[in-house]
């Protein structure tokens, strides 16, 4: 693409992209912004594809896509930190199910996922460490079941999808894009997608990543390895993510119109918004407060550790010099 084009930048469009709206409203950032609803799977695919310039996604999904093909297969590199937080990543299923009440009845089951390779599914095998389900003889196992879309999702725990193999015991989503669709305790009922009376869905665990959350990606096109002293960033990602740190600011210090916002753009309540600016094991959501400072040795380390744990990884992916190599700004003292 021709220097003077504004990036391509792909995001989900959660209330996680709230500063990348402000970045774009108030501080004018250079970039054509294309939402991708099914998430950091999908982006992936983009990215190799050419699609788009720059991703906004989860870390699991970027490191475990990077740790299995490699920087040129993959086709892009870190190049920041944009959430700090850990995600909360609800564990869902049917309010029908009665036989599922907590995460231990969900062995050898099986998991709605969005993609293979996508956060939801790279999460179910994290969630399937911590309950000792990986031994591949065992019937603990779980199956995953790819579905692209929340909605479809949300259809196959309910068994309402009209093919039988798109069908899923359980999935695991962001816990706010999913409260929504829960039982909501003395208030009036909501008309859901699904067209079911009461919501559809239920929560019966929830599992935080140990790590920061999302990550900034950028198409190696326009990066090259840390490790390179002689690259550097194409000047239009060093001005976006300038704006990017302004919106972060903005949001910082605007909490009022971020909730309006997400409340009325982003299809999430008021009193949801609320909740996710203060809950949490970090005290709520927390933005870099450099997203060009660059990206940590040490994170995507402690990352690669857990997805090979996880069988996400094949032991030796991921590690040793294969980390300079897809990071592209490497954090200082890390």
């Amino acid at each position: 693409m021709s220097s003077s084009e504004p990036l391509r930048v792909g995001f989900v469009p959660e209330h996680f992209s709230t500063p990348l709206h402000f970045a774009k409203k108030y501080y004018s950032a250079s970039a054509t912004l294309i939402p991708f609803p099914s998430g950091t799977g999908h982006m992936v695919t983009a990215l190799k594809e050419g699609e788009i310039d720059i991703g906004i996604g989860l870390t699991e999904g970027w490191v475990a896509k990077l740790g299995k093909a490699g920087v040129e297969e993959s086709g892009f590199r870190l190049v920041g930190t944009y959430v700090e937080s850990p995600l909360c990543w609800a564990i869902n299923t049917s309010t029908t199910r009665q036989n599922l009440k907590s995460v231990s009845d969900l062995r050898g089951s099986k998991v709605g996922v969005s993609r293979l390779g996508s956060g939801s599914h790279i999460m179910s095998s994290v969630l399937a460490d911590t309950q000792g389900w990986l031994d591949p003889s065992s019937p603990s196992k779980l199956t995953p079941v790819p579905l692209q879309t929340f909605s479809n999702l949300r259809a196959a725990v309910n068994h309402t999808s009209v093919h039988a193999e798109s069908v899923a015991d359980f999935f695991m989503w962001e816990y706010f894009t999913s409260k929504k669709y829960y039982p909501q305790v003395g208030k009036s009922s909501r008309t859901y997608e699904s067209a079911a009376i009461v919501p559809p869905i239920k929560k019966i665990g929830e599992i935080y990543t140990p790590w920061p959350s999302w990550q900034i990606v950028a198409s190696t096109a326009l990066t090259s390895s840390s490790s390179d002293t002689s690259g550097k960033l194409d000047e239009r990602i060093v001005a976006l993510l300038k704006s990017i740190n302004q919106g972060v600011e903005y949001f910082n210090s605007h909490h009022d119109e971020a909730v309006e916002y997400i409340s009325t753009e982003l299809d999430y309540s008021a009193e949801d918004a609320r909740e996710w600016l203060t809950a949490g094991p970090a005290g709520g959501v927390k933005f870099a407060d450099d997203v060009a400072a660059g990206v940590s040795k040490r994170m995507v380390e402690d990352v690669v550790k857990v997805l090979t744990k996880a069988g996400v990884l094949d032991q030796g992916k991921g590690e040793g010099g294969d980390i300079e190599g897809i990071i592209a700004v490497l954090r200082e003292g890390t």
